[in-house]
């Protein structure tokens, strides 16, 4: 039980066939106990639910300040204590940068990048008081490889955003024991791109992953567990590459 006695916060996670909630389960199954912070019609409450009696859903939107502040506390009064904070709520949008208007900019680089700084402000002071922490922020392969398979350069930009804020926090928060590190996600086999990639379109990705396949959203779990766990208690300011091999560096 690499978790047991842990509390982690996941936001955007209650999706059943999205990385939240693959994580969300493998953290569980692991001893953790489970917030899950989503929009309302998410049906955080619902998802928390089917993991067991004991993990919490909430309603939050990461792009408020205070609906951030809102969920934390309400997690804190329910728990206790945070221990793991998995920033994962995101959105995306296909589009050529000509066609990118400023509400597309602002709902994608909000909900990514600007959710992650107000939920891990959020979630910082209680860490801090207990000396201790785990932050885990998901980024994307297409921040580094300049353009994903179906997101916009918005889309790359929030993502490669977000890389350079957990850097800096890693660098910040090191004293206080708190660790912030990111996942950078290859295609994953998600909703957010179901039935999307034509199966001729689809052949030529394949081909330039050496392993073959896209991922599956539990290849990504797997490794959030390593981040939120004690076997990853070196480790800050990294990012992990989880994409069969489609960008190597």
């Amino acid at each position: 039980m690499l978790l047991a006695n842990k509390v982690v916060l996941i936001t955007g996670g209650a999706g059943p066939n999205g990385l939240g909630f693959a994580s969300a389960k493998i953290m569980a199954a692991h001893g953790a106990r489970v917030v899950i912070v989503d929009l309302p019609q998410a049906n955080a409450v619902a998802a928390a639910r089917a993991l067991g009696e004991q993990h919490i859903g909430l309603s939050g939107d990461v792009t408020d300040t205070q609906s951030c502040q809102a969920a934390v506390q309400a997690a804190l009064s329910q728990t206790g204590h945070i221990d793991i904070l998995l920033n994962n709520a995101g959105i995306t949008q296909s589009r050529k940068t000509l066609d990118i208007t400023q509400s597309d900019y602002d709902a994608v680089l909000d909900v990514s990048l600007r959710g992650t700084l107000n939920m891990t402000q959020a979630v910082l002071p209680s860490m801090q008081a207990r000396q201790s922490g785990s932050i885990i922020c998901m980024s994307s392969v297409s921040a580094q490889r300049g353009g994903g398979i179906l997101g916009g350069a918005h889309y790359s930009a929030a993502k490669a955003g977000i890389l350079g804020l957990s850097r800096a926090m890693a660098r910040e928060f090191g004293a206080d024991n708190i660790r912030v590190n990111c996942i950078t996600p290859g295609l994953i086999e998600t909703d957010i791109n179901k039935g999307l990639i034509p199966d001729n379109r689809m052949a030529g990705i394949l081909e330039q992953i050496p392993l073959n396949r896209i991922g599956a959203p539990d290849d990504v779990a797997g490794c959030v567990l390593f981040l939120a766990s004690d076997l990853s208690k070196y480790v800050t300011g990294v990012t992990l590459d989880v994409n069969g091999g489609m960008l190597i560096h």
